[in-house]
């Protein structure tokens, strides 16, 4: 398990940079976000994923994050953008206290490698999928480079499809450069 982001640091979440070399839009282009789809956004800081998800549908897209004060950031982020959709939930990956088959989408974008049970993270993420839903997850490359964790706290694709597939996904992994990949999962 790696050490969990500072929410001090909150605001470079949210930064142009990071925002043009990750492309959040094209990402979730992928997830094929329904006008009526409930999504949810595990480890959603202060709503880098949420926010645009927002925009796609009138759903309700659930933030769910372990840090008080990123879910501060998220909500005041969220009343900045006009997006009344959006729901704070305070919760590790796992459990999540939503029902079962809640929403129709999932993003965990760069908190995977943070988790202590990544098998347990996946069955729960499933758990709230309805039939027929996507999963959307980046992580970093487990390669040296100079951002990101340190290396020996990434989460190497090949263990997260290995553990996808375990959980009961079908995924499908590419390259997101300049430092991540990602993988598209479906139930």
């Amino acid at each position: 398990m790696g050490r969990r982001f500072d929410p001090r640091r909150a605001d470079r979440l949210m930064a142009p940079e990071r925002r043009e070399a990750l492309r959040p839009e094209a990402l979730l282009d992928l997830l094929a976000i329904g006008p009526a789809d409930d999504v949810a956004d595990v480890g959603c800081g202060p709503g880098f994923f949420t926010l645009p998800a927002a925009r796609r549908t009138r759903g309700t897209v659930y933030g769910i994050d372990i840090a008080p004060e990123m879910l501060e950031h998220l909500a005041e982020n969220a009343r900045s953008a006009g997006a009344s959709n959006v729901r704070p939930v305070r919760s590790p990956a796992a459990p999540i206290p939503l029902p079962d088959r809640a929403v129709d989408r999932a993003i965990a974008a760069f908190v995977l490698h943070e988790v202590p049970d990544l098998s347990a993270a996946l069955a729960e993420i499933r758990r709230l999928l309805r039939p027929g839903g996507r999963l959307l997850v980046v992580e970093w490359d487990a390669r040296p480079m100079p951002v990101g964790p340190p290396l020996e706290e990434r989460l190497p694709r090949e263990r997260l499809l290995a553990a996808l597939a375990a959980a009961g996904f079908r995924a499908e992994a590419a390259d997101h450069p300049p430092h991540a990949y990602r993988v598209l999962a479906e139930v």
